[in-house]
């Protein structure tokens, strides 16, 4: 299908990508280009610059960074494909990792370890997990300053660096939530909060490359320990480290408010010295036009996703947004070529800036302008996909500020044990990223700017007033979960007033051998739903028709679009009272809405819009639109009144 893409002018056809409910792309239609020409350039993730191929480098982890981020955006299954692919021609069964230097001490080595526990998350396969905690454990080992900050490389000693905010922090985060280590969450922020009060400029508001705690380097300030001038990727580096490391911290950490503050601050200053004539950024950032000096792309493209990024995220406020538009919007002017193939390709990225070393880097203006930039740089390409990614959500974010949405994990509380052997909640949850899990439902909310949250006890009042959409997803049964929470009438009067107060509740029911009817039918009864504990939809060897459910446009005022939805073994719906049937096949009822009080009901019989059916990593044919039918429901969702 086609997509229209104003940033370009030009007319992509991305058979994975459509729009969605409110008429924009799910993903800017020029990354997703560059995304399909990058793949095929460096097939199966092996990246070749400069005529050889890479090995275990951060600019490759910033490039699989980016193809992340779009499938993220697109649910296009191949990008999902190619970074595990990538991870995988490094880690072996017993995961080992062929050509990481941890005697080195550098932090540059870290940067693939995000890709790398993305693939973990998704497949929970033990030889990444093993290759993870490697990576994790040897950073006990990593020098540090005085001060406690981690030294860049063993060969620069003393000395942080801006890169290494990047390299590090984020991959720490992640490890840190996705294996249960909450104590890490201190050093993290206090390796970010360490550099915003050292390195920053007062003149320019900005930080400074490199700081030397030891004061003893050449290019070393003698009262500060700062390097001369501010480069621009270097502080692109840290305000990508700063979002991304914020996804993963928690809500009430001591320290979080504190780098929201810092991040506040910064985007305002990188704000300021956003060119006003080109909208881009420059190599030396405080000197503009002065000669010698070039906007450079990897800064604007990194400038461009942290500050969409944490308007998205609620960190920001909305005034900065059009400043993210204007660079985007500047990126493809600038630098955005079409090779004789038809191929996209990213121009202007710098290829090295560095302090110290041999041949001696002095940090100074003549310095920096004098390194070169080159074509499709990988690190430049990753964070050229990571702005795309943010910005294909522009249109939406501002819609669900400040609204929450919440899923239960007290009626559906399975839990499994991962590869640290630690228990987890799993199935349905917005941070499984397994087939089970709810990730993408959860990215389809988020690109309305909503927060997200998980209820893991019985519903109160007061638990459902800090959310305005609340998921109800296929009660346990004592085969899926020896000591289920069934439905009782304290939750069913708690979640009834809600509704009747305003809120919206989508109910995801399922099959009889995998979900409980009789509970929890004492709550979708008084809305006028009832589940008949049936099977249908079964489906035989991939026979996929078999599950074939078309929502029409416009049904039930919640689906704006057409989508084909893939229903497989499902229950029915009864309706009564001021319940109303909006889907039916072959005379049965697979969706319900009830308007109850100033709030809604939403029912259908399945989950179906979980990992397995949406991500299109698996064998579904690309014609089941799970993730677009996502999107839609979440716009309709987040409208609602309350």
């Amino acid at each position: 299908m086609k997509l229209w893409s104003a940033a370009v002018g030009c007319v992509v056809v991305l058979s994975a990508i459509s729009a969605h409910a409110d008429g924009a792309l799910k993903v800017d239609g020029a990354s997703a280009q560059m995304a399909v020409s990058i793949m095929k350039q460096w097939p199966r993730g092996v990246v070749t610059t400069d005529g050889k191929t890479s090995d275990w480098t951060y600019e490759e982890g910033v490039l699989l960074d980016g193809i992340v981020a779009q499938w993220h955006a697109t649910a296009n299954g191949d990008e999902f494909r190619y970074v595990k692919d990538a991870v995988d021609k490094y880690v072996g069964d017993d995961g080992s990792i062929k050509g990481y230097r941890p005697k080195i001490h550098s932090l540059d080595e870290i940067a693939m370890g995000r890709a790398l526990l993305l693939v973990y998350r998704v497949t929970q396969q033990p030889k990444y997990y093993k290759a993870a905690r490697y990576i994790h454990d040897q950073l006990a080992d990593q020098p540090r300053t005085a001060s406690g900050g981690y030294w860049h490389k063993d060969v620069y000693p003393n000395q942080m660096w801006l890169d290494g905010a990047y390299m590090a922090e984020p991959f720490r985060a992640a490890y840190a939530y996705t294996f249960h280590e909450p104590d890490d969450f201190d050093d993290i922020t206090k390796q970010l909060l360490l550099m915003y009060g050292h390195m920053k400029d007062p003149k320019t508001g900005l930080l400074k490359h490199g700081w030397d705690e030891s004061k003893t380097m050449p290019w070393a300030d003698k009262n500060t320990g700062l390097s001369p001038e501010v480069w621009g990727r270097a502080m692109g580096w840290y305000m990508m480290a700063m979002v991304d490391v914020l996804d993963w911290l928690p809500a009430d950490h001591p320290q979080r408010p504190a780098l929201i503050a810092a991040l506040k601050d910064l985007s305002q200053s990188v704000v300021k010295y956003q060119d006003k004539t080109t909208g881009l950024w420059w190599q030396v950032m405080a000197y503009g036009p002065r000669k010698g000096n070039y906007p450079e792309a990897s800064a604007s493209c990194m400038f461009v996703y942290a500050i969409a990024k944490g308007v998205r995220k609620g960190y920001l406020p909305q005034s900065l947004e059009p400043s993210a538009t204007r660079g985007w919007k500047a990126i493809q002017r600038a630098f955005v070529k079409t090779a004789p193939n038809g191929d996209l390709e990213l121009d202007g990225t710098v290829k090295v800036g560095g302090l110290g070393g041999k041949p001696y880097r002095s940090g100074t203006f003549d310095y920096y302008v004098g390194e070169k930039t080159r074509v499709n740089d990988a690190k430049g390409i990753g964070a050229y996909l990571l702005a795309g990614s943010e910005m294909g959500q522009v249109a939406t974010e501002a819609l669900g500020q400040g609204k929450t949405v919440m899923v239960d994990a007290w009626f559906n509380s399975q839990t499994r044990k991962n590869a640290a052997g630690q228990t987890e909640l799993f199935h349905y949850k917005w941070d499984d990223d397994t087939n089970s899990g709810f990730s993408f439902v959860g990215r389809a909310f988020e690109r309305y700017g909503v927060k997200l949250a998980t209820l893991k006890t019985a519903p109160t009042v007061a638990d459902l007033k800090r959310a305005q959409v609340y998921f109800l997803v296929s009660p346990d049964i004592p085969a899926k979960n020896p000591n289920p929470h069934y439905m009782d009438k304290a939750s069913g009067d708690a979640i009834e007033a809600w509704v009747k107060a305003g809120g919206v509740l989508i109910i995801l029911q399922n099959d009889k051998n995998n979900s409980e009817f009789e509970h929890f039918n004492s709550l979708s009864e008084r809305f006028g739903i009832h589940f008949n504990a049936v099977l249908r939809n079964t489906v035989d060897n991939n026979n996929w028709p078999q599950a074939t459910a078309m929502i029409p446009a416009g049904t039930g005022g919640i689906f704006t679009y057409p989508h084909k939805a893939y229903l497989k073994e499902i229950s029915t719906i009864t309706v009564s009272g001021p319940a109303k049937a909006i889907l039916k096949d072959k005379g049965d009822v697979l969706m319900a809405k009830t308007k109850f009080g100033k709030g809604t009901v939403f029912a259908v019989v399945d989950p179906w819009i979980y990992n397995e059916y949406v991500d299109r990593r698996n064998t579904l044919p690309l014609d089941f639109d799970g993730f677009d039918a996502a999107i839609d429901l979440a716009g309709w969702a987040i409208r609602q009144p309350k």
